[in-house]
């Protein structure tokens, strides 16, 4: 396997990581809060609001305080949108086995059952899925749920589909102890996000024997864009087959570190997709790995190989977050 030995020759040829870290591209101004929660709205069986929507349409447009939006336990047959007039909304379900938004449009990614517009957004303790496969197999492409604001974070949360499950689409977003299932494309879009201690089930037996899918689909189009997918200390599984990303922009960058890859991925591991014969630009890594599927021996022949530092620095949260925004969420 022709790995690029060198760090730095990692960095000269596909332009990566550190030499688009400067403070100066990096450090945004935020404002500064505490984690105060002003005020909690509750949805369900006796509380504020019958729909997950109606509340958070409560919320005042360019709200500047924490408001929590406390969704009891139940499913939630609706489509909800954080729209980008309205930060500051925390969405939190008594837990994500029993508090589910759910939905069935399919065949447009800009559709999802759920989608966060605005900046400044939490997630705890809930599920987001697109039921259109469940209803019709030939509905495979159902978003569950778009993420395309800024300093976004989701803990503990679920989000269920077949074919682009998460559109992690842009912006600066961090994902914590969550569980993440499809097997087309499941996590894909443009965003600059850290994955730590997450669950990546793939569940490619669905669409039939021989069938091999792709975990990822990262669009990152010029090495101008600090965007990427980082997957931290997270655990790759399922049945099926496999690879762990394909590109769909000609700069795409995914690591996996740290992380428990079973034998559901293939032995080739990448798949450059429309980009064949330009893998110079892709970066897709792995580093420090285990489990039954993390031998690189038969790894496609362009993945990079990053020094002990370079790849901690890749998954510092210093890749997401250099003024502090993790702290400033209740």
């Amino acid at each position: 396997m022709r790995y690029l030995q060198s760090s730095a020759l990692v960095f000269l040829s596909v332009v990566i990581v550190l030499s688009a870290m400067s403070a100066e591209s990096w450090v945004v101004p935020t404002k500064q809060l505490d984690q105060t929660v002003i005020k909690t709205i509750t949805v369900g069986s006796n509380g504020d609001y019958s729909t997950i929507q109606s509340a958070i349409d409560s919320v005042p447009s360019n709200n500047d305080n924490w408001i929590r939006v406390y969704v009891k336990g139940g499913d939630y047959r609706e489509k909800v949108v954080i729209p980008q007039d309205k930060p500051y909304i925390i969405l939190e379900g008594d837990e994500s086995a029993t508090t589910t938004i759910l939905w069935n449009d399919y065949d447009d990614i800009e559709k999802p059952t759920f989608a966060v517009l605005a900046d400044n957004f939490v997630a705890k303790s809930i599920s987001f899925k697109n039921t259109a496969y469940n209803e019709n197999p030939r509905h495979l492409k159902a978003v569950a749920a778009l993420i395309a604001g800024d300093k976004s974070a989701f803990y503990k949360c679920s989000f269920y589909g077949v074919q682009d499950t998460l559109y992690d689409k842009q912006g600066r977003h961090y994902f914590r102890s969550c569980y993440i299932e499809g097997a087309v494309d499941f996590i894909f879009g443009n965003g600059q996000s850290i994955y730590e201690s997450c669950s990546i089930h793939v569940t490619g037996e669905v669409l039939g024997p021989g069938f091999v899918g792709f975990i990822t689909a990262q669009s990152r189009s010029s090495p101008k864009e600090n965007t990427g997918f980082v997957f931290k200390s997270c655990r790759v599984f399922g049945c099926g087959a496999t690879f762990l990303g394909r590109a769909w922009g000609r700069y795409s960058r995914v690591m996996f570190y740290q992380s428990d890859i079973s034998n559901v991925v293939v032995p080739l591991g990448w798949d450059a997709w429309n980009f064949t014969g330009n893998e110079e630009t892709i970066l897709y890594a792995e580093h420090e790995c285990s489990g039954s599927g993390s031998n690189r021996s038969k790894r496609v022949s362009w993945i990079k190989e990053l020094s002990d530092k370079d790849a901690a620095q890749l998954a510092d949260i210093s890749f997401i977050d250099q003024e502090g925004w993790l702290r400033n969420q209740p």
